[in-house]
């Protein structure tokens, strides 16, 4: 009898074959990768995975961190809940991504800081056309599903304006749910963990703690910010991807028109034009910022459009290398099916 986990797991792509350090410093490049654009709102971890040919591996591997992994770590038998979950492959993958984290964390929280408008303007110009192609994953666009768009746009505009967003608690509560939802993102194609993080309040809070860690530039608060953000990522890998894995599965066009209502939506929060309304509050997660529309085009909003122009086809570029990927994927396996002989059915019975 074939164990219908193995099966599941060669059926995507994650069988688990003897590592090599050559193997592990090739995974430690994706997680390079995958870091990079995780660290950046609009820019889908998940869409590079899929790019870089491991995501169905990283899927598998988060799914099978389920009761009989518990059952493994709870019996002793450390080496096959290793083997189970694919771990050597996983530290890989995380290692690459800290160090990736570490070496951009401190470019985004200058560019954050002195150069709001611009940025804004590149995350802007990402989430909108990240939007647009969760929503062309929904192949019939009928009245139930706009009205549902709408009402998510309309949900995620009022959410974004609500103090509790604005100014957000600085309790390990909401860093955990924080850490809960952006993780659950991270390893959708299309959806940037990071941006969600950002909605919430959290992204230079948690970001500037990343920074200082890893660069070894300690202290507790920081320390305690990078552990309840990393609980709450667990908790998310384990029991919310799972959630969010049924929605897409049965209710799919439903699901991805609420995310692409939710990110149109939420687009009136980093509008790249905001008034200082508290100059005198250095930190910038304590400040008060009122959108406004620009009455001249002067020389920051022509460097706004501009950025908002190359960062937007930074995502279609990265989109369609992903869609040539899954079309040679889909060709092989076609081909392999195609390819695969027959075995004549005398031959077939001589070999019972």
């Amino acid at each position: 009898m074939v164990n219908t986990d193995d099966a599941a797991d060669r059926a995507e792509g994650s069988e688990f074959r003897p590592a090599s350090i050559a193997q592990d410093a090739t995974y430690f490049g994706c997680g390079l990768l995958m870091g990079a654009a995780d660290t950046v709102p609009g820019v889908s971890g998940g869409t590079v995975a899929l790019i870089i040919g491991i995501y169905e591996r990283l899927v598998a591997a988060i799914r099978r961190a389920d009761a009989g992994f518990v059952r493994l770590v709870i019996s002793g038998e450390f080496r096959l809940a290793a083997a189970r979950i694919n771990l050597r492959f996983l530290i890989s993958l995380a290692f690459g991504i800290l160090v990736a984290v570490g070496g951009l964390a401190s470019v985004i929280t200058f560019l954050l800081k002195d150069h709001r408008t611009v940025t804004f303007a590149g995350f802007s110009g990402m989430i909108l056309v990240s939007s647009l192609l969760v929503g062309r994953q929904i192949p019939v666009w009928d009245q139930m599903r706009i009205g549902t768009l709408l009402l998510s746009v309309v949900l995620a505009c009022w959410l974004v304006n609500r103090p509790a967003l604005q100014h957000p608690p600085d309790s390990h509560w909401y860093l955990f749910v924080c850490g809960t939802i952006g993780i659950t993102a991270m390893i959708l194609p299309g959806i940037s963990g990071a941006f969600i993080v950002l909605l919430l309040g959290r992204y230079e809070t948690v970001l500037g703690a990343l920074k200082n860690v890893l660069h070894f530039n300690l202290s507790a608060q920081d320390l305690g910010t990078c552990a309840v953000f990393g609980a709450g990522c667990v908790c998310g890998l384990a029991v919310f991807s799972r959630v969010l894995h049924w929605l897409l599965t049965r209710h799919h066009d439903t699901t991805m028109a609420v995310l692409c209502g939710f990110m149109l939506g939420s687009l009136y929060r980093i509008w790249p034009f905001q008034r200082d309304l508290t100059p005198q509050i250095e930190e910038m997660k304590h400040k008060t910022l009122e959108n406004f529309l620009p009455r001249e085009l002067s020389g920051e909003v022509w460097s706004a459009a501009f950025v908002f122009v190359i960062c937007s086809g930074v995502v279609v570029a990265l989109d369609g290398v992903a869609g040539r990927v899954r079309m040679a994927r889909r060709l092989k396996g076609n081909a392999a099916v195609t390819e695969r002989p027959e075995i004549p059915l005398s031959e077939s019975r001589d070999a019972r």
